[in-house]
C-alpha cells in the first residue's frame, strides 16, 4: 500500500492540483492530509481516493471545510487522526499542538507519526517512530509531498513543481 501525506494547502488550488496530479502519478491508495485545508475547494481535488483530513489552526475559522469533507464522502478526524494501514499504527494532526504532537511521538504507540504546520519537509526517527512532515504545497521554499509505502515505511519527500 501507498500513502500519500500532504499538508498546508491553505485554499491554494493550483499547487494542489499539481500535487493530485503527482499522488495520482505516483499511484497511491489513500492520501492523508495534515491540516491547514484553508477552502473547500481543496478537499474535493482528493475525491479519488480514500483521503483522511485532520483540521489545522487555519481551518477553524472556515466552517466549509468540513461540510465539504462529509459532503465529499471523506474522512474528517477532527485536529488528530489515527489509523491501522496493513497493521501499521499512523498518527497525524497539525502539529501547532507542539505539546500534544510531542507527546504522540514519544507516546511510542505509533509507527508513523506525521504533521505538518512548520511548512518545512522532515523524516526522522524517534526511538521506533518515523516522524514525518510532508512540508507545505503554500508559503514554502520549495512544495514537497511525502509518500509513504507500507509496511515498509519507506519514506519520500517529493518536490511539485
Amino acid at each position: 500500500m501507498r500513502i500519500g501525506v500532504v499538508s498546508d494547502t491553505h485554499g491554494h488550488v493550483a499547487n494542489t492540483r499539481a500535487a493530485i496530479h503527482m499522488l495520482d502519478a505516483l499511484e497511491v491508495d489513500v492520501v492523508l492530509h495534515c491540516g491547514d485545508i484553508g477552502s473547500a475547494a481543496i478537499v474535493f481535488l482528493f475525491d479519488s481516493w480514500p483521503t483522511h483530513f485532520v483540521l489545522g489552526n487555519v481551518d477553524q475559522y472556515e466552517p466549509r471545510v468540513e461540510q465539504a469533507i462529509e459532503k465529499a464522502g471523506l474522512h474528517n478526524h477532527g485536529r488528530f487522526g489515527g489509523l491501522c494501514l496493513d497493521d501499521v499504527k499512523i498518527a497525524w494532526l497539525h502539529g501547532d499542538d507542539s505539546r500534544r504532537l510531542r507527546e504522540t511521538i514519544e507516546s511510542q504507540r505509533w509507527q508513523l507519526v506525521c504533521y505538518g504546520h512548520t511548512h518545512r519537509p522532515e523524516i526522522r526517527q524517534a526511538g521506533r517512530t518515523i516522524v514525518l512532515n510532508p512540508g507545505a504545497l503554500y508559503r514554502a521554499a520549495r512544495h514537497t509531498i511525502a509518500v509513504v509505502d507500507v509496511p515498509s515505511l519507506e519514506t519520500t519527500l517529493v518536490e511539485i513543481d
